[in-house]
């Protein structure tokens, strides 16, 4: 018998149901309300994948100039269409910040 744990990145990717590899850098976010969302970024992809359980694990594209403030409406804030609270927001940037090294220019 053997105590080996699944990598991180196996996890998130059943949870979301999204292709996640140990090449990734990944983010787990649970908010206040119990959902969950999942970041991922791939080495040399231009935008990083963002899935959010509140949107049934549908996958967004995400980039550094992505969170948007007040666009649809007053104090609103939005990723690629997704409505997210400040928390969220505060997360991704976070992910964003960590990963961008990753991304192609």
């Amino acid at each position: 018998m053997t105590d080996a744990q699944p990598s991180i990145e196996r996890v998130l990717a059943r949870l979301c149901g999204g292709s996640i590899t140990a090449k990734d850098y990944v983010g787990y976010f649970l908010n206040e309300y119990g959902e969950e969302l999942v970041f991922a970024q791939r080495r040399g992809e231009k935008t990083a994948r963002l899935w959010h359980s509140d949107a049934d694990w549908q996958l967004f594209r995400v980039g550094d100039h992505s969170i948007r403030v007040g666009e649809v409406m007053d104090g609103m804030i939005t990723v690629s269409g997704l409505i997210i609270n400040q928390p969220e927001a505060t997360w991704l940037s976070s992910c964003l910040a960590a990963s961008r090294h990753l991304r192609q220019r």
